[in-house]
């Protein structure tokens, strides 16, 4: 059997994840171009495997016009080689945003798009687990292009109509109720991610949207959204009623893929989408994707080089915004583990030490302490190699010193559960502060973990270890 580089000629990178990258490829033969997905397994943790696998077993399955396509899979010693369709007319948003002219009608034959390609997973049990602008794709630069529904590293599958807890994963603002309440869920998660691109396609900004990521998914969980003057008067009712449908709290009475398709507003829209200009939409859409490419960015470069030097502008307040936006939209797959993997223990975790490392930089003492042990132990820098035990020593420094204010990402957090009444997590720290003295901003970066441990009902941290922290100014 002839092996991936025999028969295929690589390019340039167009995309990088955790343990793959894709590049553009060239078949040597028929000269077809492709994009290959080369997922490097000998760097991937157990649990990664089988996600790499997952997705493998369900793209080999999906074939449609609206997705896509997987042709190929070579496996190679550690290596795996995944060759999918090339798209090259970039997300369907932007492109929308080159448009002279957008109405319903033009959502409408998107959404019917968009739908077809739900539909057709949900026939086939696959639940995509992640539909959102970044992942609705245009086939070719034509006018014609068909709308491809892309990247299935998130998706399970499923038992027809029934539901199960699969994780909490997906991107913050086209979660469903049901997964931020982990309740057990099924298809209707991908009509609600549907309900938000179309709000977006309409309006040009999301239904659900605050800087604090609890107080969206609030939101989400009591379908708290509208239609404000005046950008959405001229749109009809209609178009409202498809969104109401899609964005029901209750699943049970939420439209499925094959019911939306029904909608007036898609099965008749010449009848009844209205074909008047929005440049509002057009306008905002060009606001919303721009601050995604930005946030993006951002993730990109703090991943890639793990510091945050250079991104950030000599604005201390618009600094502090990007990276608490950052935190709030990006996509997750809670904690440990791989999006189906994980346990609601294990995403409790990781919102308890984010509030921890909060109160830490407020210097709130009272709701600090409340999330220790009295006797927590601990290795840090100012223990000069000792261990530290109890909380007065952190006390000592919550009332001696005094810091400018300060955002804090946690990055790459693992959490293990030890037990169900025990788990430890590991994360590397950020902390971008703003010296208004100079008008500079720099980041300091520790390596740290934490072990927790549930008593009386309540999660305390026991123990903690901090590496030596490294400070990282932004020219």
């Amino acid at each position: 059997m002839t092996t991936f580089h025999e028969n295929y000629d690589v390019f340039e990178e167009l995309g990088k994840g955790s343990f793959s990258v894709v590049k553009r490829c060239s078949h040597k033969v028929t000269k077809a171009e492709y994009a290959v997905k080369i997922a490097h397994v000998s760097y991937a943790n157990e649990k990664a495997i089988r996600r790499i696998e997952r997705e493998e077993r369900i793209c080999r399955k999906l074939n449609h016009i609206n997705i896509v396509q997987l042709h190929n899979v070579y496996t190679e010693r550690e290596t795996r080689y995944l060759i999918f369709d090339l798209v090259t007319g970039g997300e369907l948003f932007e492109e929308i945003c080159n448009r002279k002219y957008f109405s319903e009608a033009d959502a409408s034959v998107c959404m019917q798009q968009i739908l077809e390609s739900v539909q057709y997973c949900h026939s086939m049990n696959v639940v995509h687990r992640d539909i959102k602008p970044e992942n609705l794709l245009l086939s070719s630069k034509n006018k014609d292009a068909k709308i491809k529904l892309a990247d299935f590293g998130l998706s399970v599958e499923v038992s027809n109509e029934k539901t199960y807890w699969f994780g909490f994963a997906g991107t913050p603002g086209y979660l469903a109720p049901e997964v931020i309440k982990k309740n057990p869920y099924g298809k209707r998660v991908d009509l609600w991610a549907c309900g938000v691109v179309l709000y977006i396609l309409l309006a040009g900004y999301p239904p659900f949207w605050d800087e604090d990521k609890y107080k969206m998914y609030e939101q989400i969980v009591h379908g708290d959204y509208d239609y404000p003057s005046p950008e959405w008067d001229p749109v009809t009712s209609e178009a409202k009623n498809l969104i109401d449908s899609l964005l029901s709290v209750d699943p049970e009475k939420r439209f499925s893929a094959s019911d939306a398709l029904r909608h007036p507003w898609i099965a008749n829209r010449d009848r009844v989408a209205s074909k008047l200009h929005r440049q509002q939409t057009i306008d905002g859409l060009k606001k919303f994707n721009a601050r995604r490419k930005l946030k993006g960015a951002i993730l990109t470069t703090v991943l890639a080089t793990n510091s945050l030097a250079g991104i950030f502008t000599k604005k201390p307040k618009e600094a502090g915004d990007i990276i608490t936006d950052l935190i709030a939209e990006q996509p997750i797959s809670l904690p440990g583990s791989f999006a189906g993997e994980e346990s609601p223990e294990a995403a409790e975790i990781q919102h308890l030490t984010q509030q921890l490392l909060d109160y830490e930089v407020k210097r709130d003492w009272i709701n600090y302490s409340k999330l220790c042990h009295p006797s927590i132990t601990g290795f840090e820098p100012q223990g000069h190699g000792h261990m530290i035990k109890g909380l007065e020593f952190q006390r000592f420094y919550f009332e001696t010193t005094t810091t400018t204010p300060h955002k804090t990402l946690i990055m790459d957090p693992q959490v293990t559960m030890l037990s169900p009444e025990s788990a430890v997590i590991a994360y590397v720290r950020i902390c971008q502060k703003a010296d208004t003295a100079t008008n500079t901003i720099y980041s300091i970066h520790s390596n740290e973990s934490r072990v927790w441990k549930r008593i009386a009902g309540s999660w305390l941290n026991i123990h903690y270890h901090k590496s030596n922290t490294t400070k990282v100014a932004t020219p």
